[in-house]
């Protein structure tokens, strides 16, 4: 993409065919682009349990967690002639840990995000306990696409820190210790985005678009839960036709085995909204999951505004240099500064004083072009990379939304079937008496 484009089609929902779902609305894996390389044409990755476990933390104190179990099987083990299965435990730190390493070695991807720490847009029934079973079990499969998503992606699923941690249980944070890795203060990102004074168009419209998309994520989360709390208190009076029924079959002689057939399906019908919002939340993870990612959408914004806050103030150090340079070799100063309130109180310099801060300045504005040649390319190609990313992240958010949200309509339409059934099945009964 040239620097001149416009990222229109970002904010386009294209029509894209939608992939394939494993059973509960889990996705199974990101999908691996035509011609992109990946370690899922090698390996077979999963993170098939979960299990909790009590332990002692950094400052010796007594605390319990929960380690997911991480299988990584080579597909085509005979041919390699070693062991096909690498099994090892890994605790949500050491993901956070994987994933913070990878947002700063390479600040132009749009890194996936972690699933939820802790439960967010939950409705009331639902356990915000990060140690319940049903949401560690939804946080297994979001770790899972984690993995898969960045397996399958074709700059991280190369790393080395990322092979070993999929791999060897232990040393990598030994490897993570000895990259040295340093990421931006926040202080320095928020002043890069104040006085920065020649932000670029896109990103400045990535960085909005990120805002929107995660306030609309979020607005619907929440308008969901306030539907699944109504919904089960629907279904869940539906249980007390079925007591009135079974209560009204015992004093009815004709009519008691039809009112007690109607009682066993709306005993049912009340019964079957546990599942279905179970159902539901893996379609929300999935929501989720774009949720966090207008995070990441952000952290390439902010990286790009440091890059070029530093161009600009390696611009501006270069002019003052070339200016102090050039009233030095002229002796007229075009500005007031302090240096030149000097010279009128104290007298002026020597020649060779002044010689030798003119070669000084010229060593320091040689080595200034070179830096600004430098920090000039490496902004171009964070631009060209970063927008070959955003791209390819565009089709798959469009991929995968268009899936979970199609998914998501057909459940409530095999739901609203079921409910169908359940009053067929009851007039049947009713018709019977």
């Amino acid at each position: 993409m040239s620097g001149d484009e416009e990222p229109a089609g970002l904010f386009d929902n294209e029509d894209t065919e939608a992939g394939e779902e494993g059973p509960g609305g889990d996705l199974k894996g990101a999908e691996v682009m035509p011609g992109e390389e990946s370690l899922l044409k090698k390996y077979e990755i999963s993170v098939s349990e979960a299990e909790k476990r009590t332990g002692k933390n950094a400052v010796n104190m007594q605390e319990t967690y929960t380690a997911y179990l991480i299988e990584t099987r080579l597909l085509d083990a005979h041919n390699e002639g070693h062991s096909s299965l690498d099994c090892l435990w890994r605790r949500y730190s050491e993901f956070e840990l994987l994933r913070n390493y990878l947002s700063v070695t390479y600040p132009f991807i749009v890194v996936p995000p972690l699933p939820e720490k802790r439960a967010e847009f939950v409705w009331h029934k639902l356990s915000a306990d990060n140690m319940d079973p049903d949401f560690v079990e939804r946080r297994r499969i979001g770790l899972e696409n984690f993995l898969l998503r960045v397996a399958s992606h074709p700059v991280l699923c190369n790393d080395k820190i990322f092979n070993t941690f999929l791999k060897q249980e232990n040393g990598w944070k030994e490897m993570l210790n000895e990259a040295g890795l340093q990421t931006d203060s926040r202080l320095k990102a928020l002043n890069a985005t104040f006085r920065v004074k020649n932000p670029d168009k896109r990103f400045t419209e990535l960085k909005h678009y990120s805002d929107e998309l995660q306030s609309t994520i979020s607005h619907l989360l929440r308008v969901r839960a306030r539907v699944a709390d109504r919904l089960y208190g629907v279904y869940k009076v539906h249980g007390n036709y079925g007591r009135v029924f079974s209560e009204w079959s015992a004093i009815e002689k004709e009519m008691g085995d039809g009112l007690q057939s109607a009682g066993h399906h709306m005993d049912v019908y009340a019964a079957s909204i546990d599942d279905i919002l179970e159902e539901e939340e893996h379609y929300a993870d999935q929501l989720k999951e774009y949720l966090f990612y207008s995070e990441a959408l952000r952290a390439v914004c902010r990286k790009h505004e440091l890059m070029q806050y530093d161009l600009e103030m390696s611009a501006l150090d270069l002019a003052s240099k070339k200016q102090q340079c050039e009233e030095l070799s002229t002796g007229t100063v075009k500005t007031f500064s302090i240096k030149g309130m000097t010279s009128k109180l104290f007298g002026q310099e020597t020649p060779e004083q002044r010689e030798a801060k003119i070669k000084l300045l010229e060593e320091q504005i040689e080595e200034g072009q070179e830096q600004l040649k430098v920090q000039n390319v490496e902004s171009r190609d964070f631009v060209q990379n970063a927008w070959l990313e955003i791209e390819r992240f565009k089709d798959q958010k469009n991929r995968d939304l268009k899936e979970a949200l199609i998914n998501y309509a057909v459940m409530q339409i095999s739901m609203c079937k079921k409910g169908i059934q359940v009053w067929t099945n009851a007039k049947e009964c009713f018709s019977k008496m």
